[in-house]
C-alpha cells in the first residue's frame, strides 16, 4: 500500500478528496497520467496496487467526498490503461457498481459517470458484468434523485449498444433477470424493462420470441398501468411480437395460452381485449397444438361472448366459431368430457349469449363425438333438464334439440320423458310456462306419436293423481291446439277406420282418463261421438268442480276454431252423424244457462237446419233415445261403431272396457278428493274441540248458556266442507 501511495503524491490524494468537482477532476487526470506511464513500462505489479488503494482508500471510505473521487479516479485508471483495461476490470469494475446503491446521490451520479467512460473504453468486455449492472441500472432507474436518474439513462443507452453489438451476449441468461423484475409495479422500472424487451427484439441474433413465455405475463399486466406511456410502450412490444408469431414457422403455442387465459378474465377491459385477440390468433394459427387447451380457452371465450364491450364479444364469438371449426378427434387427445363440463358450467352464466353458445358446444359434440358424449352424460343431464326452466325461449329451444339428439337412443327416449315429467310434477311453474313449447318441441325433434304414446304410458302409472290430471289436460290443449301436432290429429280423425288410428286411440285413452274433458276431447277428435256422449251421461256429481267447468269452457271454444272445422260440418248431418248432436246437447245441459260457454254452443246448435233433423229418421231417434249402459256395453263387445254404415271398416276398439277404465280412473280420483275432505275436517275438528275445550276452562259459562251450547265438533259440516278441493262452491 506505501509503494502505491508514494506513486500517487499526496497532493493529488488531497485534491481527489476535495468537496470540489474541479479539483477531483484534476487529480483524477493526474492517476491516468501515472496509469499510462505504468501501462508504457509494464509494470502492472504497481498497476494492481495502485487500484487497490484507490479502491479501499476512496472508493469504499466513509467519507462521500472520498467515495466521489474514488470511483471517478477509477474511471481515470481504466482510460489510462486503455486496451489493457479488460484485464483489471474485475478490479475497478465491482466497486463502481457498488456505489450506485450509495446512500450519497452525488455518489451515484458520479458512479453512472464512471462507468459510463470505463464502458467507452472497454466496449464488449463489459458483457461480463452485464448481469450485475442491468441490475443495479434496473434500481438506478427508478431512483429518487432525477439527476441520477438521467445519468443512469445516458448509461443505460450505452449499454444496449455494447449488448446489440455484442457476440457474447446470452438472452437465455438475461432472461431470468427480465422475469424476476417483469412484476414489478414502479412505473419507471416498468419502462426500463420495456424498452430492453424492445431493443433486443430488434436484434436479429436474439430470439426473443422463444423467451416470450417467460415474460409474457409481466407485459399484459402493464396493459393496465396507469400511466399512458407504459400502456403505450406494452402495446407496441405485444403487437410486434404477435407480428413475428405469425411469421415464425414454431412458436410455443401452448405456454402463452395459458397466460392468455388467466388475462382473459381481466377486470381490466383492454387487458381483456388484447388477450382474446391473441387467443383469436392462435386459434387460427396453432390449431391441433391447441388440443389440450381447448378446455382452459373454452372457459375463457365463452364468458366473453357476453361480455359489456361489444369489441370483446366480436372478437370472441369470431375465436369460438374458429375453435368449434377444427377438426379433432379424441384420439389426438381432444378432452370431450372436459369440453362438456366448461360448457356446462356455462349453462349457470347470467348472461343468455354465454349459455347459447355453452349449448352449441355441447350439440356439437353430441353431433361430432356422439359415443364420447355418452359416456359422460350423466354429468351433465340434470343441469340440462334445469335448464329446461331458462328464462330465455331461445336457450330452452336449444336445450330441447339437445335433449332430442340425446333420445334418439331407444334407451334414453324413455329416460328423457320420465325425467321430464318428474321437472312438471317438482315445479308446477315449468309446466305453465314452459310446458307448450317443450312438448310442441320435443313433437318437431322426435315422433310426435312417439312422444305422446311414450308421455301417456308414464301418466297412465302416475300415482300423484292432480298431477297427472293437470298433466294430462295440458298435453290434450297442446294436441288440440299446435300446428306441430296437425298430422297426429289426422290420425287420430282415422281411429274407426284405421288400425293406426286404433292403436293411438287406446294409447292415449288409458292416461286421458285422468281427465273427463280430456277424453271427451278425444272421442270428439276421433269421432268416436257416441262414446263422447256415454262419457257425459256417465259423470257424477265429484266430477263437476272448478276445474271441470275451466277445462269445458276452453273445449266449448275450440269447437269454434279451425281444427274443428269437420265436426261443425257433421252438424249438416245429424241422421248420419246421431251422436255428435247429443255429445254436444249433452256438454250444453252440463253448462251453466247464464255462462259465455253455454251461450256460444246453443248459438252454434241453433244453426243446425231443421230439415236435416228430420230427415234424420230412426237414427236420431235412437240416438236421443237413450241408451243404458248394459245395452252399451253389449253392444261395444261385439265392435259396434256410432256410425253404422262404417262399421265393416271399423278396427274393433272396446269402448265398454274404455268405458270401464275411465269410470275406475275417476273413482280412484273420487275417493283421493274424499280422503283429502275427512282429513281436513278431522283436523279442522281436532282443533276446533282443542278450542272449545281451551275456551271452556278460561270463562266458565252460565249454566243456561252452557246447556244451550252445541260442540262445534257435533255439528254437520258445511256443504263446502264436503266439497273436494278445488271444487265449485254453492
Amino acid at each position: 500500500m506505501s509503494d502505491a501511495l508514494s506513486l500517487i503524491p499526496a497532493a493529488v490524494q488531497r485534491n481527489l478528496s476535495d468537496k470540489l468537482y474541479e479539483k477531483r477532476k484534476s487529480a483524477a487526470l493526474e492517476i491516468e497520467n501515472t496509469v499510462k506511464n505504468l501501462a508504457s513500462a509494464g509494470d502492472h505489479e504497481k498497476l494492481s496496487k495502485v487500484i487497490d488503494m484507490l479502491v479501499k482508500e476512496f472508493a469504499k471510505s466513509p467519507q462521500p467526498n472520498h467515495r466521489k473521487g474514488g470511483v471517478l479516479a477509477l474511471a481515470a485508471v481504466t482510460v489510462g490503461l486503455s486496451s489493457e483495461a479488460p484485464q483489471y476490470l474485475e478490479q475497478i469494475v465491482p466497486p463502481v457498481i457498488s456505489s450506485f446503491l450509495d446512500q450519497d446521490s452525488k455518489v451515484r451520479y458520479y458512479a453512472c459517470e464512471a462507468l459510463y467512460n470505463i464502458a467507452k473504453i472497454v466496449r464488449g468486455e463489459f458483457i461480463f458484468f452485464f448481469n450485475d449492472i442491468f441490475d443495479a441500472l434496473c434500481k438506478l432507474s427508478a431512483d429518487s434523485d432525477p439527476s441520477v436518474q438521467s445519468a443512469a439513462h445516458v448509461l443505460d443507452g450505452l449499454v444496449k449498444d455494447i449488448v446489440t453489438e455484442s457476440d457474447e451476449f446470452s438472452v437465455q441468461e438475461f432472461v431470468p433477470l427480465l422475469k424476476e423484475r417483469m412484476n414489478v409495479l414502479n412505473p419507471y422500472v416498468r419502462r426500463f424493462l420495456v424498452e430492453w424487451i424492445t431493443v433486443l427484439d430488434s436484434v436479429p441474433d436474439f430470439d426473443m420470441l422463444g423467451f416470450l413465455p417467460d415474460f409474457l405475463d409481466g407485459l399484459f399486466n402493464m396493459l393496465s398501468d396507469s400511466s399512458h406511456e407504459i400502456r403505450q410502450q406494452a402495446v407496441s412490444a405485444l403487437s410486434e411480437f404477435l407480428q413475428e408469431i405469425k411469421n415464425s414457422p414454431s412458436v410455443d403455442y401452448g405456454r402463452m395460452a395459458e397466460i392468455l387465459v388467466q388475462r382473459a378474465s381481466s377486470p381490466d377491459e383492454f387487458t381483456r381485449l388484447t388477450a382474446i385477440t391473441w387467443i383469436n390468433e392462435f386459434a387460427k394459427l396453432g390449431g391441433d397444438q391447441l388440443v389440450r387447451y381447448y378446455t382452459d380457452i373454452l372457459g375463457a371465450i365463452l364468458p366473453c361472448i357476453s361480455d359489456k364491450n361489444e369489441e370483446i364479444r366480436e372478437v370472441a364469438r369470431e375465436t369460438n366459431e374458429e375453435l368449434r371449426s377444427i377438426h379433432v378427434e379424441p384420439s389426438d387427445g381432444f378432452d370431450v368430457g372436459a369440453i362438456l363440463s366448461v360448457a356446462k358450467r356455462q349453462l349457470s352464466s347470467d348472461h343468455e349469449a354465454t349459455r347459447i353458445e355453452g349449448l352449441n358446444w355441447i350439440l356439437t359434440q353430441l353431433k361430432k363425438h356422439r359415443n364420447e358424449v355418452m359416456c359422460s352424460l350423466y354429468d351433465i343431464f340434470d343441469t340440462l333438464l334445469k335448464a329446461l326452466s331458462d328464462s330465455s325461449d331461445d336457450v330452452v329451444l336449444l336445450v330441447l334439440e339437445v335433449h332430442a339428439g340425446i333420445a334418439k337412443d331407444p334407451q334414453h327416449f324413455r329416460h328423457l320423458f320420465v325425467f321430464l315429467i318428474h321437472n312438471f310434477r317438482a315445479d308446477n311453474s315449468l309446466l305453465e310456462r314452459r310446458g307448450a313449447l317443450i312438448i310442441r318441441r320435443l313433437c318437431v325433434l322426435l315422433d310426435a306419436e312417439r312422444v305422446y304414446r311414450e308421455l301417456s304410458t308414464i301418466l297412465e302409472g302416475e300415482d300423484n293423481l292432480d298431477f297427472a290430471s293437470t298433466m294430462v289436460q295440458a298435453l290434450n290443449l297442446i294436441l288440440l291446439t299446435s300446428s306441430e301436432l296437425s298430422k297426429l290429429r289426422n290420425l287420430l280423425r282415422g281411429s274407426l277406420v284405421n288400425r293406426e288410428g286404433k292403436e293411438l286411440f287406446v294409447a292415449l285413452y288409458a292416461s286421458w282418463c285422468h281427465s273427463p274433458i280430456a277424453i271427451i276431447s278425444l272421442c270428439l277428435l276421433s269421432q268416436a261421438y257416441q262414446h263422447a256422449s256415454v262419457v257425459i251421461q256417465s259423470l257424477v256429481e265429484e266430477d263437476m268442480n272448478v276445474k271441470f267447468f275451466v277445462q269445458l269452457d276452453k273445449l266449448i271454444r275450440l269447437l269454434e276454431t279451425p281444427i274443428f272445422t269437420y265436426l261443425r260440418l257433421q252438424l249438416l248431418e245429424p241422421g248420419r252423424y246421431p251422436w255428435l248432436l247429443k255429445t254436444l246437447y249433452g256438454l250444453l245441459m252440463l253448462l251453466p244457462q247464464q255462462s259465455a260457454a253455454f251461450r256460444i254452443l246453443e248459438t252454434r246448435l241453433k244453426t243446425v237446419p231443421t230439415y236435416s233433423i228430420s230427415g234424420g229418421g230412426d237414427q236420431i231417434r235412437r240416438a236421443f233415445s237413450g241408451v243404458s249402459f248394459s245395452q252399451y256395453m253389449h253392444h261395444q263387445q261385439d265392435g259396434d261403431a256410432e256410425d253404422y254404415n262404417i262399421n265393416s271398416s271399423h278396427q274393433g276398439i272396446n269402448f265398454a272396457a274404455r268405458l270401464q277404465q275411465f269410470e275406475n280412473v275417476q273413482n280412484q280420483h273420487h275417493d283421493q278428493a274424499r280422503n283429502e275432505v275427512n282429513y281436513s275436517y278431522s283436523t279442522s275438528s281436532s282443533s276446533t274441540s282443542e278450542e272449545v275445550r281451551t275456551s271452556k276452562e278460561q270463562q266458565k259459562p252460565s249454566p243456561s248458556l252452557a246447556s244451550s251450547s252445541v260442540p262445534e265438533n257435533d255439528r254437520p259440516p258445511a256443504r263446502s266442507s264436503r266439497k273436494g278441493s278445488g271444487q265449485l262452491q254453492l
